[in-house]
């Protein structure tokens, strides 16, 4: 079951609500949970969606909704308060919020279920807009995605990477990504950053909008700078050649492993169960989004820069896996 909700509604509002409904000393048992993702044009919210779904049916008694966010900053904040009980998460992202680093004021008690999929770092801009590098941003209109995003964190890192400041060399806008495609259409920005899985819809559908020449910019060349500032969870891969209408030739781009989190005190046997689920349901969360393919027993053991729950590394021995070892931050 996927939940919309709109901006200006928290998540603990909302639960606030339903105690108020509920009647006075009735707390919000344990028969629903809620999972964390992202805006309506990534990858977070339909997998979300998809899982959600997944886990109400076939766990017993109880329901399981997805909550559309500004995605991984905001998402940390919401398990640290225990309003999102599970949480699609950026990497980079939970390492910085278990350790305590900026922007977290404290360090947040998360853990890891799995590892899901990389996220690839998109960098969108149009043939005609005469920008063919990162350098070529400075002084244009720029989105590095919603406050409190992943995105907004790498888009700032790669930008000091290349030696501009995301402050005060790029016209700075903060939007999603559905918006930032939209802004693209429109002529109100020139480029826009956004870290997502393959295909990302809003990329999709404004690579097939008439009269729009889409364009991708490599990052791997930063990927050095950004393992030695922040941590040895950036690598390099390959956006392929017809990814996206109108992208002809393959792209290396910063990548960064995708985690499934949550509050270090949730109950070993739901952390379990959770697991067990997903992956005994594959097959649907695969119907909902071809990242899901990506969701196999080495792959969710393997890159996360944070510890894994007990119920999660419970139910990988049962499949023979050991986790890997924590990347460690440099």
């Amino acid at each position: 079951m996927v939940r919309l909700l709109p901006a200006n509604v928290t998540f603990g509002l909302v639960l606030a609500l339903i105690v108020s409904v509920l009647g006075a000393g009735h707390a919000v048992a344990q028969d629903r949970l809620s999972i964390a993702t992202g805006g309506t044009g990534g990858v977070y919210y339909p997998y979300g969606g998809a899982m959600a779904n997944v886990l109400s049916d076939n766990l017993d008694g109880i329901e399981v909704t997805a909550e559309v966010t500004a995605a991984s900053v905001d998402n940390m904040l919401f398990i640290e308060s225990k309003d999102a009980d599970i949480a699609f998460v950026l990497g980079d992202t939970a390492y910085d919020a278990v350790q305590g680093n900026d922007p977290f004021e404290a360090a947040v008690p998360a853990v890891t279920l799995a590892t899901l999929y990389n996220n690839y770092t998109h960098i969108v801009t149009t043939d005609d807009g005469g920008i063919n590098s990162v350098a070529d941003l400075r002084d244009k209109r720029v989105s590095t995605g919603a406050p409190g995003s992943g995105t907004e964190v790498i888009a700032n890192r790669i930008l000091t990477a290349a030696g501009l400041d995301p402050e005060n060399d790029i016209d700075r806008e903060q939007l999603g990504a559905a918006e930032s495609a939209d802004a693209v259409k429109d002529g109100q920005i020139d480029a826009f950053f956004w870290s997502g899985g393959l295909p990302t819809g809003a990329i999709t559908d404004l690579g097939a909008t008439p009269n729009v020449g889409l364009k991708l910019l490599p990052s791997s060349e930063f990927v050095e700078q950004l393992t030695t500032d922040y941590g040895a969870f950036y690598s390099v891969a390959t956006i392929p050649a017809a990814t996206y209408t109108g992208q002809d030739e393959a792209i290396d781009v910063i990548v960064v492993p995708n985690l499934l989190v949550v509050h270090q005190d949730m109950d070993e046997q739901l952390a379990y169960d959770i697991v067990r689920t997903i992956f005994e349901q594959r097959d649907q969360l695969i119907l909902a989004h071809p990242e899901a393919n990506n969701l196999t027993l080495e792959n969710a053991t393997t890159n996360s820069p944070i510890a894994y729950h007990p119920g999660a590394i419970r139910y990988f021995q049962e499949q023979g896996i050991e986790i890997q070892a924590a990347t460690p931050a440099a």
